[in-house]
């Protein structure tokens, strides 16, 4: 097509490139890899997400950013990438964890969600007039059939279950980190130190309570049945198992 002077431009359409790539996705990823690191570990039980959360500004009110964020009880989300693509996502996540629970009476299993959100960040990239999704997202989560899940969804809207992951511009050295100190037998509370020293080998300036952000999952508590406790009598809610660290919490983390 030709402008009003003559001259050609073009759309940039997500279509196949000849060598077979969708080069909208590529610049996804490069916005992916231009945010700040996040991180996520699954351990024996519960799992840990964790992210930097740096302002631009020392004007700006840190204390209003949310970059680790709660669907529903048993599920959260940490994103790396633009903001505002992942605020669309959580409110699309919300509203199908709320849709579940309205027909089934319970909140959905992590990877039922993840495939949800997946499908979303997918219809994306074979849309005309849309671009990518600039965020790539860990799902943490607890459900009764798989336990703690970590998933990992990227822009192209593929999604893999981890044991430990990271995303943003520090991910190849975090994730080489991780491979160094991970193991299968790792509790919650080793897991949470061990994703603080993750992010503190590529922090830039000091790392406190209020550049670190911190959500993790706790496996429900049994009754003497074998059953999970509830809230409000047999047909209550299940008790929250997604829970952000407070400031004080993570204070006392990284003064260990």
């Amino acid at each position: 097509m030709a402008n009003a002077d003559g001259g050609a431009y073009s759309y940039s359409l997500t279509v196949f490139s000849p060598s077979g790539k969708l080069v909208q996705i590529e610049h996804a990823l490069a916005a992916v890899a231009q945010g700040t690191t996040s991180l996520g570990i699954k351990a024996t039980n519960g799992i840990v997400i964790a992210t930097e959360k740096k302002s631009s500004s020392i004007l700006i009110d840190s204390s209003m950013l949310d970059k680790v964020s709660i669907i529903c009880p048993n599920i959260g989300f940490v994103y790396s990438g633009m903001g505002p693509d992942f605020r669309i996502l959580v409110n699309s996540a919300r509203k199908s964890a709320q849709a579940y629970w309205k027909m089934y009476g319970e909140y959905p299993p992590t990877r039922v969600l993840t495939q949800e959100i997946a499908s979303v960040m997918q219809k994306a990239t074979q849309s005309g007039g849309v671009r990518p999704y600039g965020v790539s997202l860990l799902v943490a989560g607890w459900d009764a059939n798989r336990g703690p899940s970590l998933y990992q969804v990227d822009p192209s809207g593929s999604f893999w279950a981890w044991k430990a992951s990271a995303i943003g511009k520090n991910m190849v050295n975090a994730k080489t980190f991780l491979e160094k100190r991970y193991n299968d037998d790792i509790s919650l509370e080793d897991a949470i130190h061990t994703a603080l020293l993750t992010l503190k080998e590529g922090f830039e300036g000091q790392m406190t309570e209020k550049t670190i952000e911190i959500g993790i999952i706790t496996v429900p508590e049994l009754n003497s049945f074998g059953e999970q406790e509830k809230e409000g009598g047999e047909t209550g809610r299940p008790k929250p198992a997604f829970r952000k660290l407070t400031e004080e919490e993570v204070r006392d983390y990284l003064a260990l």
